[in-house]
C-alpha cells in the first residue's frame, strides 16, 4: 500500500495501552462466564440423565406449559 493513502496519520497509534488492558479484562470476564455456564449446564445435564422417566416427563410438561404461557404473553403484547 502506498503512503499516499493512509487511514490514520503515521504519528497516530492504533490504540492506547490503557484501552487494550480494559479490553483484555473484559475478554477474561467473558471467558470466565462462558466457562462457568458450560460447567453448570454439564452438571445439570448429568443430574437430568439420572432422573426417573416419570420425573423427566413431569419436567417436559412443566417446560411446555411455561413456553406456551410465554408465547401467549408475547402474542398479547404484540397483538398477534
Amino acid at each position: 500500500m502506498s503512503e499516499g493513502f493512509r487511514a490514520t496519520p503515521p504519528e497516530q497509534q492504533w490504540s492506547s495501552g490503557n484501552d487494550g488492558d480494559a479490553q483484555n479484562g473484559e475478554v477474561g470476564k467473558a471467558l470466565l462466564v462462558g466457562l462457568l455456564g458450560g460447567l453448570l449446564s454439564a452438571a445439570g445435564y448429568m443430574i437430568y440423565r439420572r432422573l426417573p422417566d416419570e420425573q423427566k416427563e413431569r419436567l417436559h410438561t412443566q417446560v411446555r406449559t411455561q413456553i406456551q404461557q410465554k408465547i401467549s404473553e408475547i402474542r398479547e403484547n404484540f397483538n398477534l
